[in-house]
C-alpha cells in the first residue's frame, strides 16, 4: 500500500484504511478484535513521541494562544454539537450521545502528523494543527470519562468541580511526569555515547513516560507528548551525528510499521462493527455523514476567529486558513481506542444501550476523515494558496546552505597562518567551501588517512551547526529546512569516519 500510495501520490493512511475495509469484506476472513489497551500501550506511545519531537517549539511559542483555545474551547464545542446532533438524528440515549461527542471531539495526532507530513504548509499553520492534536487529549479524555460515568450510572449527574479536578490531575499530572521523565532521560543521555544504548533509550522513553503516568492515574498521552517536545528541542545537544542518523533510521522504520498497522486496524474493524448493529440501524451511513458534517462546521466556526494569529500576512479573518486547518483536523486511532473501551454493561448489570451504534459511528467518522479529507487535503491546501512553492523551499535551503558555508569559510580564514593546522589542509577545505558557494561542486573527496583534514572538517561542521541553529533561532529559516540541513551535516560528519 505504501508503494502504491507513493506511485499514485495519495496519503498512505487513506489507502491503508480502504485496504483494511476491502480485506475485512473478503468472505472467510476472521473478525478482528483488538483490545483498546493494546493500542494504547503498544502502538500510541512511540507514534505520539515521534509527532511531538517533530513539533517546532519556536513556532509553538507564537501560536500557543490559539492552540490553547482549540485544545479547550473547540473540544467542548465539538462534543456538545455532536451530542445534540446524535440525540436528534440517531435516537441514542442522551448519555451515550454525549459519549460519542466526547470521543470525536478531539483531532488525532497520529493521523494529523501522518497526513501533514506530505504538505508544504507555512510553519505556523502546520504547528497549530499538529500542536492542537497533541494537546487536546486531556480535555477530551476528561469529557469521555465524565460522559461514561453518567452513562453507566444510568443518568446520574456529574459534578463540575469534580470534572475540573480530574482534568487538572490528568493534564497537569501528565505534564509533570512527562517533564520529569524528559529530565531523567536527558541526564542519562548526556553520559551515554554508545549508538545502541542511545537507540534503546530513545525507544524506551515514550513507553516509560506512558506507563509511569498511567500508573499514577494521570494522562499517559500528555506525558509522552511533553517528554517528546522537551527532548526533541535538545536532541542536537545530546547526541552526535552518528547517533542522530541511527535514531532517525530506526524511528523511521518503527513509525512506518506502527502507522501501517494502526490505520489498517481502523479499516479492518468497520465491517465487523456494522455487522453487530441491530436490524433497525440501517441509517448509520447517513448518520455518520451528518456527524462528520457537524464536526467540520463547528471546527470552521471556531477556527475562523483565530486565523489572525497564524496568517502569513497581517489583515482580517482568512477563510483559506480556516479551511485548511479544518480539513487537516482528522480523527484516527485514539477515538477508536476510546470507543472500544466503552463498558459492555451499566452499573445495574444491564447491557449499555447504544454501544454498538456508537462504535460503528465512531469508526465510520474516522474512515470518512481519513479517506475523504485525507485524499483531498493536498488539493485543498494547493487551492488555498498557503502551500509553500517548491522554489521557495529550495531557495530558502540554498540561502541557508550559503550562510553555513560562508561561516565555515570565515572560520578557516581565521586559522590561516596558525602553525597548529597545516596550510595544505586549510587550503583544501577552503577550495571545497569556495566551490560549494560557487555551486561548482562539492570539493575534493575525503580520504580516511588524512587525520588533520578530518579534525579540521569536524571543527568546520561544528561551526556550521552553530550557524544553522542561529539562523533558526532568528526565524530566518523554517523548521523543515533546519532539519534537512542538520541531516546533511550529520551525513557529512559521519562520512569522515571515527567518533
Amino acid at each position: 500500500m505504501a508503494t502504491f500510495a507513493r506511485h499514485w501520490r495519495v496519503p498512505a493512511p487513506s489507502l491503508l484504511v480502504l485496504a483494511g475495509i476491502g480485506v475485512a469484506l473478503i468472505p472467510g476472513v476472521p473478525a478482528l478484535h483488538v483490545p483498546p489497551q493494546t493500542i494504547a500501550l503498544v502502538v500510541l506511545p512511540p507514534l505520539l513521541y515521534a509527532s511531538a519531537e517533530e513539533l517546532s517549539l519556536r513556532d509553538l511559542r507564537v501560536v500557543w494562544r490559539p492552540v490553547t483555545i482549540l485544545a479547550f474551547g473547540l473540544v467542548f464545542a465539538s462534543a456538545a454539537a455532536v451530542g445534540f446532533a446524535a440525540v436528534a438524528l440517531t435516537g441514542l440515549p442522551p448519555a451515550m450521545a454525549f459519549v460519542l461527542g466526547a470521543i470525536l471531539a478531539s483531532t488525532d495526532p497520529v493521523a494529523v502528523t501522518a497526513l501533514g507530513r506530505r504538505l508544504a504548509l507555512p510553519g505556523r499553520v502546520q504547528v497549530l494543527v499538529q500542536a492542537e492534536s497533541l494537546f487536546n487529549d486531556a480535555t477530551s479524555l476528561v469529557l469521555f470519562k465524565v460522559a461514561i460515568g453518567i452513562a453507566v450510572a444510568t443518568g446520574a449527574g456529574a459534578s463540575l468541580p469534580a470534572a475540573g479536578a480530574e482534568f487538572l490531575i490528568l493534564g497537569g499530572g501528565g505534564s509533570v511526569i512527562g517533564a520529569g521523565v524528559a529530565g531523567l532521560v536527558w541526564l542519562i543521555r548526556r553520559r551515554t555515547s554508545e549508538p545502541v544504548l542511545e537507540t534503546v533509550i530513545a525507544l524506551v522513553t515514550p513507553y516509560a513516560a506512558y506507563v509511569v503516568a498511567e500508573s499514577a492515574h494521570t494522562s499517559g498521552v500528555t506525558a509522552v507528548v511533553v517528554a517528546g517536545v522537551l527532548l526533541g528541542r535538545s536532541s542536537h545537544r545530546l547526541t552526535d551525528a552518528h547517533i542522530r542518523l541511527q535514531l532517525h533510521a530506526v524511528y523511521a522504520v518503527v513509525v512506518f510499521l506502527l502507522e501501517s498497522i494502526v490505520f489498517s486496524i481502523v479499516g479492518l474493524e468497520l465491517p465487523e462493527l456494522v455487522r453487530n448493529l441491530s436490524g433497525g440501524s440501517g441509517w448509520w451511513p447517513l448518520q455518520a455523514l451528518a456527524v462528520a458534517v457537524v464536526l467540520i462546521a463547528v471546527r470552521v466556526i471556531c477556527t475562523l476567529p483565530l486565523t489572525r494569529a497564524v496568517k502569513p500576512s497581517k489583515g482580517g479573518l482568512s477563510w483559506r486558513v480556516a479551511g485548511v486547518v479544518t480539513w487537516a483536523g482528522t480523527r484516527g486511532v485514539m477515538p477508536l481506542a476510546a470507543a472500544l473501551s466503552i463498558p459492555l454493561v451499566a452499573n445495574n448489570g444491564t447491557a449499555l444501550a447504544g454501544r454498538p451504534l456508537v462504535l460503528a459511528l465512531t469508526t465510520a467518522v474516522i474512515v470518512f476523515t481519513l479517506v475523504v479529507q485525507g485524499l483531498t487535503l493536498s488539493t485543498v491546501v494547493n487551492r488555498s494558496g498557503l502551500a509553500l512553492e517548491p522554489e521557495h523551499t529550495a531557495r530558502e535551503e540554498a540561502d541557508a546552505q550559503d550562510a553555513l558555508n560562508q561561516a565555515a569559510l570565515d572560520h578557516i580564514e581565521q586559522l590561516t597562518g596558525m602553525e597548529a593546522v597545516p596550510e595544505t589542509t586549510i587550503d583544501r577545505i577552503r577550495r571545497a567551501l569556495t566551490a560549494r558557494l560557487d555551486r561548482s561542486g562539492d570539493g575534493p573527496d575525503i580520504t580516511p588517512v588524512d587525520l588533520p583534514y578530518r579534525q579540521l572538517r569536524r571543527e568546520v561542521i561544528a561551526v556550521q551547526n552553530t550557524e544553522l541553529h542561529r539562523l533558526y533561532d532568528e526565524h530566518r529559516i523554517s523548521d523543515t529546512t533546519r532539519r534537512r540541513l542538520q541531516h546533511d551535516l550529520d551525513r557529512e560528519e559521519a562520512a569522515l569516519g571515527g567518533r
